[in-house]
């Protein structure tokens, strides 16, 4: 045999014992047992290996991600049935406590319940609002020490979202939590501005311009929040898709976007049962045939208020709320993110003629379906054989009051008496000067100029009397004049001394002059007109966030919008008939009034025009 002179077969060669071949088991052992400890020896000799470097941008986007979790953790909330038993998720969006989750998942809990945070502890909770067809409630957590702020986290932009994005989900899937730490899940952006229709089943919501993840969410993620990597909620998770006979996510989840959250939010924290918006016009591809991107209106009501604007079958639609419309499906997304009653900017295009204008949403009645369960069977989950016993009398149940149309009338008092009070402190009180106003200065209608004069008595010296002086003088007895004809005047505005009336009645009187209702109605866009008279370069430009009060005094009802931001009255809208154009008047150069502020200029307009425009020189404000 010739001996190999180097590599592996040469040890091999040198370490086995002389004279002897493999061919006995001991002699192989032998030579085995030489081997390995050559090999050792040999591997022994060779320096160590450094250990390999990780990019430090890879160990920084860890830390900032595990960084974000443990901030944002805390806020995330268990909601549980009273006594413990889990149902779904949620999360704390401002320190007082008030949490959004899905409508689904707090339908089986009733209005009262209780939710987990990650500190292990079980506290009250009652409904606040809800929106039963966008699958959205927000329910308010109360303190265990009175004032004691609670973990929070910062409401996104859902529209900057795009596919691709990372995304976090966090919540109770299983209740595999005990102690309501949440688990964290991280995935893609699988999609957005999805749209998911309502299903054949009771109780399946309506999900428009929702997220799409491949996420993973499960049966108890229902109402938990869908982060982006900064921390910021960017939607709330609802919807799964899953495997027949079982329910596992297969990597398609669905979240409700914050952005449409945000536009009914407003309206939950005034304890509405909120109602989303139809346009009262049947839109989509102009046909068959044609270009998917035209979208034109098929049908449309004549008692709608877009077809009051100048809205017709046949007009093409370019651009609604802003955003382009490019399909069918995108104008129902879209669509589906407003509460009804909202005014929104509308572009269309006839004749080659595009023309923008502003129309008011109506209220959308969803299908008939039956009634769902007032608690509805859970799937079996992890936890103890036997719940906890329900509390007899739970604190949150005091927060509680049911009224028609409302999620929870107690919140809607809470609400517009916080307004209010705001209201007073930016414009003084009226209650002191509940009898006759008098008001002087000149108007501008048109091509007609000149002085005018207003007088409004209350109930304080006899029957209620609005006298108004433009070109006439003319007299309105708003309890005795029912004819809406009368009501209406003077020709063309839509009824302004009917609507100086019920603000008169508003400043000096309050919640007592209204009879019919006295309600916060949530948040809403107004739109008011340039001072100089100028034409808009768009209306989304002129929009004004403002706290809505809805009034009814008699037949008229009438909207009070208060911005937001100094809380002062932008303008006001007084309804004659439900289904009519209001009397607007827009509001503006305050100025003190006897410790009080007043709007030295009102701009009344009707429909589409402008009727005048009344700048006061003087006030005279009487003691009732």
């Amino acid at each position: 045999m010739t001996r190999p002179t180097g590599g592996v077969s040469a040890l091999l060669w040198w370490h086995r014992p002389p004279g002897l071949c493999c061919t006995g088991r001991e002699a192989c052992a032998t030579g085995l047992l030489s081997l390995l400890a050559a090999l050792v020896l040999a591997v022994g000799a060779v320096p160590a290996a450094d250990p390999p470097k990780v990019d430090p941008r890879v160990l920084a986007a860890e830390a900032d991600r595990v960084a974000v979790i443990n901030k944002i953790s805390p806020a995330v909330v268990a909601v549980c049935m009273l006594g413990g038993q889990a149902v779904g998720s949620g999360v704390v969006i401002d320190p007082e406590g008030y949490a959004l989750t899905n409508h689904h998942v707090i339908d089986p809990t009733g209005p009262v319940m209780q939710c987990g945070l990650a500190d292990g502890v079980l506290y009250d909770a009652v409904l606040v609002g809800q929106d039963k067809v966008g699958d959205v409630a927000l329910v308010k957590l109360l303190p265990k020490e009175p004032g004691k702020p609670f973990p929070y986290v910062p409401l996104g932009d859902s529209d900057k979202v795009r596919i691709g994005d990372w995304s976090l989900a966090m919540g109770n899937p299983f209740s595999v939590a005990l102690d309501f730490t949440p688990t964290v899940t991280y995935g893609l952006v699988s999609g957005t501005n999805r749209y998911e229709p309502m299903g054949s089943m009771p109780g399946i919501s309506e999900y428009t311009d929702c997220i799409q993840v491949d996420t993973s969410i499960n049966p108890g993620n229902s109402g938990g929040p869908l982060f982006n990597t900064k921390g910021e909620l960017i939607g709330i998770n609802g919807r799964i898709n899953f495997e027949k006979r079982i329910r596992v996510n297969v990597g398609v989840g669905y979240a409700i976007s914050v952005n449409q959250i945000k536009n009914f939010l407003g309206q939950f924290y005034a304890g509405l049962d909120t109602e989303h918006a139809s346009l009262g016009a049947a839109v989509g591809t102009e046909s068959d045939d044609a270009d998917l991107a035209k979208i034109v209106v098929k049908q449309i009501l004549e008692e709608s208020d877009a077809y009051r604007r100048g809205l017709r079958d046949g007009d093409q639609l370019l651009t609604f709320a802003g955003r382009a419309m490019t399909s069918a499906n995108q104008y129902k997304n879209i669509l589906g993110t407003f509460p009804k009653d909202w005014r929104v900017p509308l572009t269309f295009r006839r004749d080659n003629a595009s023309q923008e204008i502003l129309v008011r949403l109506q209220s959308v009645m969803p299908p008939e379906r039956d009634a769902p369960p007032t608690a509805r069977p859970m799937p079996k989950l992890p936890g103890p054989e036997t719940p906890p016993a329900p509390k007899k009398d739970s604190p949150a149940a005091k927060l509680y009051t049911p009224k028609k149309g409302y999620a929870n009338w107690h919140f809607n008092t809470v609400q517009r008496d916080k307004l209010l009070a705001a209201a007073k402190a930016a414009g003084g009180d009226f209650a002191g000067a509940a009898g006759e106003w008098l008001a002087e200065g000149t108007y501008a209608a048109g091509d007609r100029k000149g002085d005018f004069r207003f007088a409004v008595a209350g109930q304080a010296g006899g029957d209620p009397r609005v006298s108004l002086k433009l070109n006439i003088e003319q007299t309105l007895y708003p309890l005795k004049q029912t004819d809406p004809r009368e009501q209406a005047e003077p020709i063309g505005s839509g009824g302004l001394m009917m609507a100086l009336y019920h603000y008169h009645r508003l400043l000096t009187v309050g919640p007592a002059g209204f009879e019919g209702e006295f309600a916060h109605g949530g948040t809403e866009p107004f739109y008011p007109p340039p001072a100089d008279g100028s034409a808009p370069k768009g209306l989304a430009a002129l929009r004004v966030d403002c706290d809505v009060l809805r009034t009814r005094h008699g037949p008229v009802s009438a909207k009070w919008y208060y911005d937001r931001k100094d809380h002062r009255l932008a303008g006001f809208e007084v309804f004659l008939t439900k289904d009519g154009d209001p009397c607007e008047v827009y509001l503006g150069d305050y100025r003190p009034v006897d410790g009080r502020q007043l709007p030295h200029r009102l701009e009344v307009r009707y429909g589409d025009k402008r009727y005048a425009v009344l700048t006061v020189n003087k006030y005279t404000l009487k003691a009732g």
